[in-house]
């Protein structure tokens, strides 16, 4: 699926430090629909959000959202990266759309600043051409160097949590 196909917008980065709402990002497809369902079918879980037509989406718990670097982070004005989320169970990619580190990161450290307890929360909803196709509430969101590595400081991690 090409990258190009998606747009990413946010809400609740720039709110302040008094905001507790957690941010929201929007991903917009603007492709073939079926082969998005197709990527995101396969979920038997019942803590989906939203659900169209009856069909079996992937749940919240069943995918991972990931950002990782292409380039080193303190080396670029704005180091380019994409923003993948995953099926967790079989590894293959949903979707991959790129990004900048300062398009992400400021949203991680508002699903941060957006809580009392520590532990982060944000949503994705996914949308078709506009249309609502599905919703996650999630609290992981994995930040990796150019080379791979974890960024611990830079991800969100919830309390209790190991990797």
């Amino acid at each position: 699926m090409r990258r190009d196909y998606f747009d990413l917008t946010v809400e609740g980065v720039d709110e302040g430090a008094g905001s507790r709402s957690p941010p929201l990002v929007r991903i917009d497809f603007h492709g073939p629909e079926e082969l998005l369902r197709e990527r995101l079918s396969g979920g038997e879980s019942d803590d989906i959000i939203v659900e169209t037509d009856g069909d079996d989406l992937l749940t919240a718990d069943e995918i991972d959202v990931a950002f990782r670097l292409r380039e080193p982070l303190d080396e670029a004005d704005d180091p380019k990266g994409v923003v993948g989320v995953t099926n967790r169970y079989t590894g293959d990619f949903v979707l991959e759309l790129n990004e900048t580190a300062t398009d992400v990161l400021p949203f991680i450290h508002a699903a941060r600043d957006a809580t009392d307890d520590g532990d982060a929360r944000y949503r994705v909803e996914i949308d078709v051409d506009g249309e609502r196709l599905v919703a996650y509430d999630k609290d992981t969101f994995l930040v990796y160097d150019h080379e791979g590595n974890l960024l611990r400081s830079e991800s969100l991690i919830p309390s209790g949590v190991e990797l």
